[in-house]
């Protein structure tokens, strides 16, 4: 596959050991092992480059190796397969990757790869935290436990205009005097487009569509319990007015929006101080991770809601 994803520009390592470009990836690319056979001596290459909150990489190691990893949480794993081949394995799957085809691996999904010799790969690391903004910033819904793409592999001449894309930020990532706000858009514009070309559980309906229903207003909320959200957001989020949607609550759940978002908030918090695998530094933190700026408010709202201090309710999972 002929293709202009990273120059010599990036280089980091030429003919080296193996491992020494593996503790590299480990230190800015993700977690990872290596293994490979003893008998061989191979010499592995790698350029690597940032823009802004993504990373970029091309690495070869020289010889046959497999590479495994945990979960890798707080990314999306994208490669594209340069030279040589790969065999993916996953839960009961395995796919034989060619030169032209991307795999990408999901945030909560292990890492096992077998590479040929000869390969090449181009890797790019998307932080959760990219994807999220762009689906907030185009008013997308996607599920409480995450953004999560159903397919995980593609050629690229399915992905319409990706491959120019891939070469567009890696040049833009080898500027001499790189703009951040420039690399931010463009980081913006790949979170956008691995989204709208490939199969997710994003809804790309926007909240603001004509007649949305009640239930997808109240998940909006749902997912963004710890951002302010006042009724006049609200309101221009779901493309109605104020009173329609004071109106529509009221006839819904007998309340108004903001007493419903200051319940949930207050149910989100409980939930938390109850169970012991939610990891709790203090009861202040948690308050204001959640809006709560003044804390004695905070706690005579909790007692009139639950019966008990957050403090109490946070002695008892212990």
């Amino acid at each position: 596959m002929d293709t202009h994803l990273l120059s010599d520009r990036s280089s980091v390592f030429r003919h080296a050991d193996p491992y020494a470009v593996s503790d590299y990836v480990n230190q800015h690319v993700g977690q990872h092992f290596i293994g490979l056979s003893r008998a061989t001596h191979p010499q592995a290459s790698l350029n690597h480059r940032k823009l802004a909150d993504l990373d970029l990489c091309r690495i070869s190691y020289g010889g046959s190796v497999r590479v495994t990893s945990l979960a890798l949480e707080t990314v999306y794993h994208l490669q594209v397969l340069l030279q040589g081949n790969c065999l993916w394995r996953g839960h009961k799957r395995e796919h034989h990757l060619v030169p032209g085809e991307l795999l990408l691996i999901n945030p909560d999904d292990p890492v096992d790869l077998t590479y040929s010799q000869d390969c090449e790969k181009f890797i790019l690391k998307v932080p959760v935290g990219v994807l999220e903004s762009v689906c907030d910033e185009q008013r997308w819904q996607y599920p409480a436990s995450g953004i999560r793409f159903l397919r995980n592999h593609y050629r690229l001449d399915e992905l319409e205009g990706f491959t120019s894309l891939l070469a567009m930020i890696c040049q833009e990532s080898e500027a001499s005097d790189p703009l951040l706000r420039v690399q931010e858009h463009y980081a913006q514009i790949v979170g956008s487009k691995l989204i709208s070309l490939m199969n997710t559980n994003v809804s790309r309906e926007c909240l603001s569509a004509p007649n949305v229903s009640f239930e997808r207003i109240l998940d909006y909320i749902e997912r963004n319990l710890k951002r302010d959200l006042p009724a006049e957001h609200l309101a221009v989020q779901a493309n109605m007015s104020l009173r329609s949607l004071y109106a529509l609550f009221e006839r819904q759940l007998g309340t108004t929006p903001m007493q419903y978002i200051r319940q949930r908030k207050l149910e989100r918090i409980h939930a938390c101080l109850s169970d012991p695998g939610c990891p709790v530094r203090n009861l202040t933190e948690l308050a204001l991770d959640y809006g709560f700026l003044h804390l004695g408010r905070f706690s005579e709202s909790y007692r009139q809601q639950f019966g008990e201090l957050p403090s109490q309710t946070f002695k008892r999972r212990h």
